[in-house]
């Protein structure tokens, strides 16, 4: 059987680089990573460049450490089809404007995508890149990226083209339904790709996206304090967290959390990104349109601010429907590290000196603490963490495994202009019985027939959560 094509779209952070290790740790009969495309997300998107070339510097740097010492390489796939083309992505997402004002910003004050230098071309993003680092007041995090962005022999290769056309590139050049992209961040990306050329998006097998909750809450909130008065100075970034001017009402944002109650952040970072790319999943996508944004918000834009894309319908007639498998909070939250399997399956690798296992254990580290600090009845020995991204890796590897369990065909739609259900996955929750599909007098609403609405797929049962995390890290680092 040929190996599973795949695309990761993401915007690296904790759980992202995980399962992007693990997908680069995959059996290159199993597994080919055809490209990397890189967008804004929790953090802005030159720092989720520098994590992905991070990446590659201490995988580079494992293997050469396994080689000395004897222990087998790994990294299958990774070495199979290198360099891996890393391409980079939008710095906003489709309707910025319309956000709230809290839209980028974090608990660490890191986030947004309004960089000191605006909507450069993916050239000048990488050379802005490169001279930040070799300038930079941080000498041993900077020299890496300087030294990654130089190495002839590097890992990954550097696009010169936006990712979108990446996306559209490889779709047009491989057979179709050959290549899986795992939506793993904001999917202002796809969007695009979808927008540009719907029918070459159509040539792909499968979205494979982490986002969304249907019945579980999302992940818990930080308590921001309980008045202006009580917020912390912050520190001001190089580059804005919001439109906000400083002082307390912005410090207060930056301590509150990303995501709406009912929205994981993925989604509600762009949600008419979200809901355009499921509308292709729908029997009549133009039930399903969200609505064109007004056009006092694409005519006003501030200096530094790239000019938001006009994104026209899809035309009728398209020749499919887009197969979307949805892995929601509801199954990937159930889904964890524990700091206990992950300190006894590095401590023998850590006193070995292990590049990699050197810097997985300082972030996760972080996460874990962080998790202590914001649960209530958590200890440092119990604590686990989430890593949600990791599971979308894991079901393109073993998606043969019967133990997956799918739900088919679900209509489910992204609300993207509540003013505090952004983000939302709505569901039609009556009971009562659903048209024929066939029979053409929807006009949209919420009903599920008519050909209308979404045709969602969704993970609701995985091979095992008591093998997740032991299985994540033998893979990752064969121990």
């Amino acid at each position: 059987m040929a190996p599973r094509k795949i695309i990761i779209d993401t915007d690296p952070g904790v759980d992202d680089i995980l399962a992007i290790l693990l997908a680069l740790s995959a059996s290159p009969e199993k597994l080919q990573v055809l490209l990397i495309s890189v967008t804004y997300g929790n953090i802005d998107l030159q720092n989720c460049l520098r994590n992905a070339i991070s990446l590659f510097h201490y995988v580079n740097k494992e293997i050469a450490w396994r080689e000395s010492v004897g222990r087998s390489l790994g990294f299958e796939t990774l070495r199979s089809s290198k360099p891996v083309v890393v391409a980079i992505g939008p710095e906003q997402p489709l309707a910025e404007n319309a956000s709230m004002v809290d839209f980028f910003h974090g608990q660490d004050g890191l986030g947004g995508p309004h960089l000191s230098q605006p909507h450069l071309t993916p050239a000048e993003t990488w050379q802005h890149l490169l001279e930040v680092a070799e300038t930079s007041s941080a000498p041993e995090q900077s020299e890496i990226i300087a030294k990654e962005m130089k190495n002839p022999s590097s890992l990954f290769t550097q696009s010169q083209t936006p990712a979108h056309l990446e996306i559209l590139k490889l779709l047009r050049d491989n057979e179709p339904n050959s290549i899986t992209i795992v939506a793993i961040g904001p999917m202002t990306n796809l969007a695009l790709a979808a927008a540009e050329d719907p029918e070459m998006f159509l040539k792909v097998k499968e979205i494979v996206v982490m986002g969304g909750h249907i019945d579980q809450a999302d992940n818990p909130a930080l308590q921001p304090p309980s008045s202006l008065e009580q917020a912390p100075n912050i520190p001001e970034p190089p580059f804005r967290l919001t439109r906000q001017p400083p002082g307390p009402i912005r410090d207060l944002l930056n301590m509150r959390n990303q995501t709406a109650p009912v929205a994981d952040f993925n989604t509600f970072a762009d949600p008419i990104a979200a809901a355009r790319v499921y509308t292709l999943t729908s029997p009549k996508p133009h039930t399903v349109m969200p609505f064109a944004l007004p056009l006092p918000l694409c005519e006003k834009q501030e200096e530094d601010v790239a000019p938001l894309p006009f994104l026209p319908s899809y035309p009728d007639n398209l020749s499919k429907r887009l197969n979307v498998t949805l892995f929601p909070i509801d199954i990937t939250g159930k889904h964890v590290l524990a700091r206990g399997d992950l300190e006894a399956s590095l401590e023998p690798l850590l006193a070995a000196k292990s590049p990699l296992a050197e810097w997985v254990s300082a972030f996760m580290k972080a996460s874990f603490d962080k998790m202590v600090s914001t649960s209530p009845g958590v200890s440092r020995d119990t604590v686990g963490v989430p890593v949600h991204d990791v599971l979308t890796i894991w079901y393109c590897v073993d998606y043969d495994d019967p133990k997956w369990e799918i739900s088919e065909g679900e209509d489910l739609r992204v609300e993207t202009v509540g003013q505090w259900t952004r983000g939302m996955f709505v569901a039609d929750r009556r009971s009562r019985k659903r048209k024929d599909d066939d029979c053409d007098d929807g006009d949209g609403r919420l009903t599920g027939g008519n050909g209308n609405g979404n045709r969602l797929n969704r993970c609701v049962g995985s091979p095992g959560q008591d093998i997740f995390g032991g299985l994540l890290l033998k893979r990752i680092f064969g121990s």
